[in-house]
């Protein structure tokens, strides 16, 4: 029996790919996906447990109890005060912990996905009452970005009653601070100026979200107009042109009236392609569309759905959804008139070619809802249907193009397999993320390159007919067309070959695993901050009149490092980061102590700012308005912006104009 028999896995297939079409970096702002709750609880006559329960966000893991030295920030729990009980023993959690070797540090991480608890036993020694007070320190990530270490204060106590009060805040006043917290003011000629005052406002006046949030529509457009050509010309959609066209020539009583028909056909395309776009984006918003594209989880089933059309492609079996839903649809066109029979027909039609345009519909919304651009998927599918459209409107309105065009045959399964070396390449993309995410090391730079650098040598030789594949007919000639795409194949193949050796390959960067993840590395062009001191580095900016980039970085935020090793290694952003800036980066998660411990009251709280890494997540929170890293921001030598924030986007060139549209703003105000 033949696969695309087998109606049940039609089904399976048919809701994984609707799946697939919901699928969708976050930008820099204030993000808390971890929520906590603590209590008392009674475990025997003077024993008692401290329970700190969390909630975590979907995509989002915390970091377990005994992470090593060199590797991200352990939950902890500190005991600041203690009165009428003792510890039994340490902090405990019968939690799933979920571990994984972690290339990047070199060692095995541990986390929490979903839900956590905590627990401390006491031993009570005054029954009468007794309070407990601390903090519970963590740090979590997600597969875009990464928290800083932040703190959970809690104080819970208990009457004579026996009755448990739980306070949710740290109950601290200014007298038992070590020191309270002095912005720093630096001295210039015309005044003092306060490098820590917010600019969240000013921020917001450039956009916030950065370049990397704004693509513009029509390039959105472009991307879903041209995935509607490529889809135009498999074997699923173009023979429908004539057939669709002249039946309905053949039905109307008028060429004006098969014209008028075959026109709103065109628009019926449209509007059912365009409200797919809208709904996904309506039902789900930009930012659950976000979370899924960043969802190890469902990169793997989108990696897995690519590769099975992939072979589809090739011939292996074709994969069709459920006859009868065409067939309902076909029905329902027979016995309807007017503009529902023909939006029926549009409906069969999207059905039917569903085996060919399946794939490049699931990936056009990828990178449409990516962009950042709330409407982007709509805005894709409608360039997406017209390109589908216009061929219907325009064979209606000269019918007499119908006899001069291409008839189907061999070269229209040649596209489709070409489309099918071209997911296969763009599956492993997904891979690549789940891998990073998980820390399998399967995919490692050097494994991803030679997987590509044998799909595009073999595409190469797949169009100059050296290798035949089952629904392929006899190649007599190369055409001119395949022979260029064949030079265009294995050109791109030697260009990939370098990158073996650590070659930084800046048009595949976006879809590369980063350099940091390949063993054999022989580039050595990178790019360090000359400060890691915020008020050093502006001071050196003020002395040298130059302008300010502050990189907000952490030592376990992978993303971090796939912008340096991707994105500054590119000449172009090195000379500007060396030159034109000062740069200055701060490790949100470092762990050297503070020479003294400072005391901020941040949204009504009383916060301890502890180490380094506390100081630069409050700067990054109180001055912009943001938590999340990567996070970079421009400044004049004031503390001002002079841009926009820019967020994780491994796009080169966007990269570029940032930091050449902060550096006109900066001459501009000077």
């Amino acid at each position: 029996m033949k696969f695309s028999n087998i109606e049940g896995m039609k089904k399976i297939f048919g809701i994984l790919l609707l799946l697939c079409l919901f699928y969708v970096s976050a930008f820099a702002q204030i993000v808390e996906p971890f929520h906590w709750k603590s209590k008392i609880v009674d475990v025997g006559e003077k024993q008692k447990e401290i329970v700190f329960s969390v909630q975590i966000d979907g995509g989002w893991h915390l970091y377990g109890l005994d992470i090593p030295d060199g590797g991200p920030v352990s939950t902890s729990i500190v005991f600041e005060k203690i009165k009428g009980a003792r510890l039994d023993g340490k902090v405990f959690s019968d939690s799933k912990l979920i571990t994984h070797y972690d290339n990047l540090f070199s060692m095995n991480l541990s986390w929490y996905e979903n839900s956590a608890q905590f627990k401390q036993k006491l031993t009570v020694t005054d029954p009468n009452g007794f309070s407990v007070s601390g903090y519970v320190k963590y740090m979590g990530c997600n597969d875009e970005s990464c928290l800083p270490p932040t703190e959970y204060p809690f104080s819970l106590s208990q009457k004579a009653s026996g009755k448990i009060k739980v306070e949710e805040t740290a109950a601290e006043t200014a007298d038992t601070a070590v020191t309270l917290f002095k912005p720093v003011v630096t001295k210039v000629t015309n005044g003092a100026i306060d490098l820590w005052k917010p600019v969240v406002d000013q921020l917001h006046a450039y956009g916030n979200k950065g370049i990397t949030s704004e693509t513009p529509g029509w390039l959105i457009f472009l991307y879903g107009f041209l995935g509607g050509l490529f889809a135009l010309m498999t074997p699923c959609v173009w023979p429908m042109i004539p057939m669709t066209v002249s039946f309905f020539l053949k039905r109307s009583q008028s060429r004006r009236k098969a014209i008028t028909n075959a026109f709103t056909y065109g628009l019926a395309i449209i509007v059912i392609y365009l409200a797919l776009g809208l709904l996904i984006t309506g039902f789900f918003g930009a930012s659950a569309l976000n979370d899924l594209a960043t969802n190890a989880v469902f990169n793997l089933l989108f990696f897995g759905l690519l590769v099975l059309f992939a072979v589809s492609f090739f011939g292996a079996f074709e994969l069709t959804l459920p006859s009868s839903w065409s067939t309902r649809l076909d029905n329902k066109a027979d016995h309807t008139s007017g503009f529902i029979s023909i939006f029926f027909m549009a409906f069969t039609l999207a059905l039917v070619s569903f085996s060919c345009t399946g794939p490049i519909i699931g990936t056009l919304l990828v990178q449409a809802a990516t962009m950042g651009d709330l409407f982007g998927p709509a805005v894709g599918m409608f360039g997406f249907s017209l390109a589908l459209a216009i061929p219907f409107a325009l064979f209606a309105l000269f019918p007499s193009w119908l006899h001069r065009m291409p008839k189907s045959g061999s070269w229209l399964n040649s596209v489709k397999v070409v489309l099918g070396f071209l997911e296969l390449a763009l599956a492993f993309k997904f891979f690549s993320v789940a891998d990073l995410a998980y820390g399998w090391h399967l995919l490692d730079r050097e494994v991803f390159l030679v997987l590509w650098i044998v799909i595009f040598a073999l595409l190469g030789f797949y169009l100059l007919g050296k290798l035949k594949l089952p629904h392929d007919s006899q190649l007599d000639h190369i055409s001119v067309p395949r022979l260029l795409l064949a030079i265009v194949s294995f050109s791109f193949t030697l260009y990939m070959v370098p990158g073996l050796w650590g070659a930084p390959l800046k048009s595949i960067s976006a879809f590369a695993p980063p350099l940091s993840t390949q063993d054999f590395n022989l580039y050595k062009n990178e790019v360090h901050a000359k400060f890691d001191d915020y008020e050093a580095g502006m001071a050196y900016a003020a002395k040298n009149n130059k302008p300010v980039m502050i990189d907000f970085s952490g030592f376990g935020c992978v993303n971090c490092r796939k912008m340096e090793a991707s994105v500054w290694i590119d000449p172009k952003v090195k000379q500007l980061l060396e030159n034109d800036y000062v740069l200055i980066t701060l490790f949100v998660d470092d762990k050297t102590p503070l020479p003294e411990v400072i005391i901020v009251n941040e949204a009504g709280k009383t916060r301890k700012l502890r180490t380094i890494g506390d100081k630069w997540s409050y700067l990054q929170r109180v001055k912009f308005g943001a938590n999340a890293q990567p996070f970079y921001v421009l400044l004049n030598k004031n503390g001002e912006p002079i841009g926009p924030s820019y967020a994780y986007d491994e796009d080169v060139n966007q990269f570029v104009r940032f930091l050449e549209n902060g550096q006109t703003e900066f001459l501009r105000s000077k």
